[in-house]
């Protein structure tokens, strides 16, 4: 009797150690553990090493704990058969059966599922041990199932989970609201075209590049934007921007003599559909502020700028010089004025 309680007990620990290894690993995620490999811990590396290449560990795991069901089932049936006989043999097959399903597979799972962190990082250096005592038999293995379950690797994540978990963060406390906003909003910056958020042309300020200075003093004070475009015969023609603060210290330092040419810089041009994300990336990379902004056929729709596509992460900015918060809506009335006033009783699609 004694036997048959000793092998009982070691099949049903066997089989609970290796249901609730296998549960373990594969519930902790792999960004997780990750994040806890970056401190260099031997059981945390191991754990990596694991996560990285599943399938052999898990397969080990899986032959180990056949071998404690199967081996363990002919084991206890033969000293039962001698101890219980016949006639009690299927009472105690049954309890032990029962026995199996709950104390070696539903309790360890739902043990292991809880507490998947700290369960996996204590059998990481063990499983690697099995791992690499059974690779003859697992690489047997993988040769067979091969045809079957080889395919493309999938991404660790993706962009619409790392959303849902910013979301999921901000409801459980761990993240406040602006953060989980920022975090959509990132993803977003992708979708948003340099036209969606540009200065429209009608409410931009612009000087003709042969113009002198002390002419258009006026003008260049009342300008609320701190960059200006420089114009040739047109709105369409520009010849680059120049920025407010020179044109203020040429006429104090009295160069009233000097052309807005003399004072002009370069200004790059970008199509409408150009990604605020890749412009952001530009205007790092560029040291720029300021985009000019064409439409298909090369004529100018507006101008985009640095604080433009920030705004589109952190909401509106506006300091103490803004006049108009919204310089889109600016224009759309201003728009709607000047149509009006040429006779429009209806204003025609832009």
């Amino acid at each position: 009797m004694l036997k048959l309680a000793i092998a009982v007990l070691i099949m049903l620990i066997g089989s609970a150690v290796c249901s609730g290894t296998e549960t373990a690993l594969l519930s902790v995620s792999l960004l997780k553990v990750r994040q806890l490999a970056q401190a260099k811990h031997p059981r945390a590396l191991a754990l990596l090493t694991i996560r990285q290449r599943i399938n052999r560990p898990i397969a080990s795991i899986v032959i180990l704990n056949n071998l404690f069901n199967i081996v363990g089932s002919i084991t206890i049936g033969s000293i039962a058969a001698s101890v219980f006989g016949d006639t009690l043999l299927g009472i105690f097959s049954g309890v032990l059966t029962f026995g199996v399903i709950l104390f070696g597979e539903v309790l360890p799972k739902t043990l292991a599922e809880r507490y998947a962190e700290s369960i996996s990082l204590a059998v990481a250096i063990p499983v690697q041990g099995i791992t690499w005592v059974l690779s003859p038999v697992v690489w047997v293995i993988e040769r067979i199932t091969a045809p079957l379950i080889n395919g493309p690797t999938k991404p660790t994540t993706n962009e619409t989970e790392i959303q849902f978990l910013a979301s999921i963060g901000h409801q459980e406390g761990l993240i406040e609201k602006d953060e989980a906003e920022m975090i959509r909003r990132v993803f977003r910056l992708n979708d948003i075209r340099a036209v969606e958020i540009m200065t429209p042309r009608v409410a931009l300020t612009s000087l003709p590049g042969e113009g002198v200075l002390a002419d258009l003093k006026d003008e260049i004070l009342e300008s609320q934007h701190s960059r200006i475009l420089v114009i040739g015969e047109d709105i369409d023609h520009v010849e680059g921007i120049v920025l407010k603060y020179q044109l203020l210290e040429a006429l104090i330092c009295n160069g009233h003599t000097q052309t807005i040419s003399d004072l002009k810089r370069p200004v790059r041009f970008i199509p409408e559909t150009e990604r605020a994300d890749l412009l952001l990336q530009s205007f790092q990379s560029e040291r720029e502020h300021i985009a000019v902004v064409v439409d298909e056929y090369g004529g100018v729709s507006g101008v985009v700028t640095l604080e433009d596509v920030l705004e589109q992460l952190t909401g509106e900015i506006v300091d103490e010089t803004d006049r108009n918060v919204d310089l889109q809506a600016f224009a759309r009335q201003r728009r709607k004025r000047l149509l009006r006033s040429r006779g429009f009783t209806e204003l025609p699609p832009s």
